[in-house]
């Protein structure tokens, strides 16, 4: 069974930062793209970001390029989100995705598997 489950949202001022984290358990291969997307009310999710573990290939959407970075942790199965220079239109929830490739990394459709959320609120 694959599961993720997400952590380390919150609220924070414009200019802060946070972390996300994304641990992935279960999954049926070895290596595998964790994606990060973020969704506000009325919208579709947004991708934001994503990791190949294998390939260790970086994707960035242009919103957050020098801002936010992604990376891992093989120890402890986590893809991590670090966001600086965070601005009020990052708020959102913010989920991680995973699927085998990072082919069609910003299409929602394409990720199989998805947690939970973590809300990230970010005031001016």
């Amino acid at each position: 069974q694959v599961q993720l489950v997400e952590s380390g949202g919150g609220s924070v001022q414009a200019g802060g930062s946070l972390r996300l984290s994304c641990v992935v358990s279960g999954f049926p291969y070895s290596y595998y793209c964790v994606a990060w997307f973020r969704q506000v009310p009325g919208k579709g999710r947004e991708g934001v970001a994503a990791f190949h573990t294998g390939a260790r290939s970086i994707y960035y959407a242009d919103s957050v390029k020098g801002r936010f970075t992604i990376s891992q942790d093989l120890n402890k199965n986590a893809v991590y989100l670090q966001m600086n220079g965070l601005k009020p239109e990052d708020t959102a929830m913010y989920y991680c995705a995973a699927d085998a490739t990072c082919r069609n990394w910003r299409t929602e459709s394409a990720y199989d598997y998805w947690g939970q959320g973590t809300q990230v609120t970010v005031s001016s």
